[in-house]
């Protein structure tokens, strides 16, 4: 757990604590979702990622980006909101918002040490599977069985 209050970060920021949490000897994991509305497989996952290492980034997906990804009327919560709820949980360390179609630009900025995934994926189905390889990380497949989604959530209360 790192120890600076700030939880928060902007990219030049993040990658400064990152560089030196590693100085440290510390083992950093790199999640990443869009975090729309939280729910119980996302603190499974979170979870599950703060047991593959010692400081957990949380890289959260921007309001343009999940409009893209998820359709309009997405997010429902605007992307600081995200950020703060997610920063809240124990399991989470530091988070990040990331505007780029794919986490590829933040694995490389930061080469986390795991690159924490949940059920939904196996190993070899991570899209930035190679990206991780080729700075020496690895893939983690974290989490319970993928049998929560916000967007199962919203089409209930519709």
């Amino acid at each position: 757990m790192i120890e600076d209050t700030s939880q928060i970060l902007g990219r030049e920021e993040l990658i400064a604590r990152i560089r030196a949490e590693k100085a440290k000897g510390s083992r950093i994991v790199l999640a990443n979702g869009c975090f729309d509305i939280l729910h119980a497989g996302h603190v499974r996952y979170l979870e599950g990622a703060r047991s593959a290492g010692d400081v957990v980034v949380v890289a959260i997906n921007s309001d343009k980006q999940v409009t893209r990804l998820k359709g309009s009327g997405r997010p429902i919560l605007h992307e600081r909101d995200r950020a703060e709820i997610v920063a809240s949980l124990e399991a989470v360390d530091l988070v990040t918002i990331f505007d780029e179609p794919t986490v590829t630009e933040l694995l490389l900025a930061i080469k986390p040490d795991v690159h924490a995934k949940g059920t939904d994926y196996t190993a070899e189905t991570v899209p930035e599977r190679d990206v991780v390889r080729s700075y020496g990380g690895r893939v983690a497949i974290v989490g319970d069985p993928k049998d929560h989604s916000t967007s199962q959530i919203i089409r209930r209360f519709r």
